[in-house]
């Protein structure tokens, strides 16, 4: 890494809770994150309302190339869930 590393609090409130995943607004305006529930650490059971917080720096781009396994398999999930939005809006 080319910078020092800077580590910020960022803090949130739990707006949904799946069996799989939770979902944060960030405060102050910095938008939606959605992390997998193996990523929370808690005593408590997870409930909407609730504040989070987490330690964070910022994020470093590692380099020009673009990894196209991710970029093949995001084509490929992205046409699957247009196809089956057109084949429930045919049903319906």
């Amino acid at each position: 890494m080319k910078y020092g590393d800077k580590i910020i609090k960022m803090e949130g409130v739990i707006v949904e809770v799946h069996d799989g995943c939770v979902a944060i607004d960030l405060k102050g305006r910095l938008g939606y994150l959605k992390v997998p529930m193996r990523m929370m650490i808690t005593d408590y059971p997870l409930k909407v309302g609730q504040e989070v917080a987490w330690n964070m720096s910022f994020v470093e781009q590692l380099g020009p190339e673009v990894n196209d396994k991710y970029v093949s398999n995001l084509d490929i999930y992205n046409r699957r869930q247009a196809e089956a939005r057109a084949k429930n809006e045919a049903n319906n």
